[in-house]
Formats: structure tokens, sequence, C-alpha cells
């Protein structure tokens, strides 16, 4: 409800206050709080204009995500996604922000009026005067020490205004009782979506979604039917002694992210990365489904093989092909380790035997073996491309099976 005087008054601040606190315990999303928070001021008689915040995270390829809410027509991504800050052009901006010159001057607040045509202390100022605001805030709140995760040690904020003559002192007393509950309210937010995102990228999709669920007691295990895909590359080692040192990495992450991209492009989920070697599993309800997912699987993966392969070779670097072992079977699926150490994975005779499949590709120097319980689940329009490579005694397993292949004439 907006204020008799136009203005925020302690009713209006526990107001959003307690508003915050309902929105962030339900789990909102930052989007959501900032949007709310923005509105909720807006009708309480701050006459807020525009806002950013950011957060750094804890993610393998970008830093941290900024929210953004403004209240004009303008139509700009409600959240931004930002990489790396620390070298190159993203370093110089970085460093030229008013968010650095309070970080590196210990201060918590920038305020200042944007008066046209005044000299401002950072040129991103002169261009939000340029656009009609009139006055500008920043704020830093840092958190403790034990606070900090990875590079989350600051919730940054600031907020802009297009009302003449600008912020009046109970707007920016209201906004700096408010922004530190706002502040906590979304770094809740964001550590849920960290875990979300290292309990995937380090366990993989489907198991992270059971640990984060609650699947986490050891020795629970599922017994599931699942196609069991293991992949490794051609000659690893024989390149890895040859390459130089700073190229090995480099190679490992291109096929990998070819496999891996592959694999969950066909609705796979990988469940370990063993130095080359990479273990994931298709499930379905239908085993034929989850076979002719397999397949399309590796489809995928020649094609950006190729692609991949072409770009290494213009770029004089090594290149390889994948060595790939299919099998369906029953596996155990679940926690399996020590009391402080636990691994979700996929334990079974047949976990076994898929490795030993891929393993034959070199005996027979072909790029896939495929299990004889593979091909009689797969669906009939699948198997005519299916062609026997004989009757194989694997090692380590019980009994001899017939392995099969790609027709080469149908590739």
């Amino acid at each position: 409800m907006l204020a008799q005087n136009g203005r925020m008054d302690k009713n209006d601040i526990d107001h959003i206050a307690a508003w915050i606190i309902q929105r962030g315990l339900s789990g909102a999303s930052e989007t959501e709080l900032l949007q709310g928070f923005c509105t909720k001021c807006q009708s309480a008689g701050l006459h807020l204009t525009r806002a950013i915040t950011l957060i750094d995270t804890l993610h393998p390829t970008y830093e941290g995500r900024a929210f953004r809410w403004r209240s004009d027509d303008v139509t700009e991504d409600a959240v931004v996604e930002y990489g790396r800050t620390n070298e190159g052009e993203a370093a110089a901006n970085w460093q030229r922000s008013v968010f650095y010159h309070l970080l590196t001057t210990g201060a918590d607040e920038f305020h200042c009026a944007l008066t046209p045509g005044a000299p401002l202390q950072f040129s991103n100022l002169g261009t939000f005067s340029e656009e009609g605001y009139s006055a500008y805030l920043a704020l830093v709140h840092r958190f403790a020490s034990d606070g900090v995760i990875g590079e989350m040690d600051c919730f940054y904020s600031h907020w802009l205004t297009a009302e003449p003559g600008g912020f009046k002192e109970p707007d920016l007393a209201a906004l700096r009782d408010l922004v530190p509950k706002l502040a906590l309210a979304i770094k809740c937010a964001s550590l849920a979506r960290i875990a979300q995102t290292l309990v995937q990228v380090y366990l993989g999709r489907d198991a992270g979604q059971r640990v984060l669920s609650g699947r986490i007691s050891r020795g629970v295990a599922d017994r599931i039917s699942a196609v069991l895909w293991f992949s490794d590359l051609r000659g690893y080692t024989a390149i890895t002694d040859a390459a130089a040192p700073g190229e090995v990495i480099p190679l490992l992450n291109d096929y990998a992210d070819a496999v891996i991209s592959a694999i969950h492009a066909a609705g796979g989920d990988v469940l370990k990365l063993i130095g080359d070697g990479i273990l994931a599993i298709f499930k379905a309800d239908d085993p034929g489904d989850a076979c002719r997912c397999a397949l399309e699987a590796h489809r995928n993966l020649r094609r950006d093989i190729t692609t991949l392969n072409a770009r290494r070779n213009a770029e004089e670097r090594p290149v390889t092909s994948v060595y790939l072992g299919l099998h369906i079977g029953d596996v155990f699926y679940g926690n399996i380790g020590s009391e402080d150490r636990l691994d979700f994975t996929v334990v079974g005779p047949a976990v076994n035997e898929v490795s030993r499949i891929a393993s034959m590709c070199r005996s027979v120097d072909r790029g896939v073996a495929i299990s004889s319980d593979f091909v009689a689940a797969t669906p009939l329009d699948q198997r005519q491309n299916l062609v026997s490579l004989g009757r194989f005694a694997l090692r380590g397993v019980g009994r001899a099976q017939e392995l099969f292949t790609l027709d080469p004439a149908a590739l």
C-alpha cells in the first residue's frame, strides 16, 4: 500500500521484509525475488526505475549470474550468465566498475546524483544520466569467510531512479535496511542452484537428481535393466606419450565433450569418466527404446567426431576416434562405498561385460562392438545395419557370446 506521504514508512519496510523471508523460504527464484521486491518497493512509494543484482557462483563455465529489473518498456534478459572476469577485456571492464571500486576501497556503498553534463567518476554513470536517470546507488554486501563458496563472496546490487531530485534519505535508508535481506534470500536460491549444478556435473543428471531427492543412504540401490555404454579413445596411450604435456587435457576435453554431448542429446546419463573412458546408461520402459537411443547417440557421435577431427587437423593437433561397447542387462544402481565416501554408480556383471566388449574393438578393428543381448532387444527396423563379428570368449566373463557391429557399408 502506498504510504500517505508518498514515501515508505516502517510498516512498509516491515511488510516487504516479511515478504522477502516468506518467498525466500518457499524457494522463489532469484528473478522472482528481485522483481517482486522492486514492485513492492514501487507500490510503497520508493520510486525505483531500474535494478541489477549480481552474485558469483560455482560453475565450470561461467563466473556468476546477473539478475535485472526495469520498469520501462525496454526489453532485456532478466538473467545474464557472465564469464570469467580475470583476464582480457572482461577484466578491464570489471576493474573500471563501481563494484570493483567498492571492493578495493573497502567501502559498502556508492551514491551519486546523475546530473546531465556533470563530470562523473565512472563511465557507465554518464550513460545512465543520458538515459534520463536522476540518481544511482551501488551496494556491496560481503560474506564472512565461513559463508564463502568458491568465488561467491559478495552480493552486488545497484539501484536507479528517474524521479526528479533522485533518491531521498528515507529511500536510501529503506534500501540499506531491505537489500541485505534480499541478498540473503537470493544467496539461498543461488546455493540451491549450485548444489544442483555440482551434483549433475560430477554425478550425472539422473544420479544427481536422485542424490538431491534424498537417495544418499549407503548400500541403497535399485535393480534396473539398462543399456550400458562404455567408450574410450583409440590409441590414447600412444598419443599422450608423443604429445606435448599441454595437449593432453585439451585432447581429453575435446573428445569427452563430443561423447557426453552425444549421449545427453539422445537421452542417456553419463555416470563415470575414467581417464579416457566413459560409462553411461540409457533407461526406458521399453528396452527397445533404450537401444534406439544408444544407437542414435552413436550416430551423433560419429558426426561430431568427424567435425572435431577436421578442426583439430586444421590446428595441427593430435586426433583420434572412439571405441564403443554397447550391452544391455540388469545392474544395481545406487550408493556404494564407505561411510564417509560414497559413489552413485552401477555395478554388476553386465558392467564388467560392457567394458570387455568395448576392448574387443581393438582386436576386431571396428569402432563399435555390440552384444547379442543388445541386438535381441533392438527394434527390427534398427537391426538391419547390424552384422555379426563372430563368437568370442571375453576375458573375465563366464560365457562366450556373439558380437555385432555396424555394417561399414551403411556408415
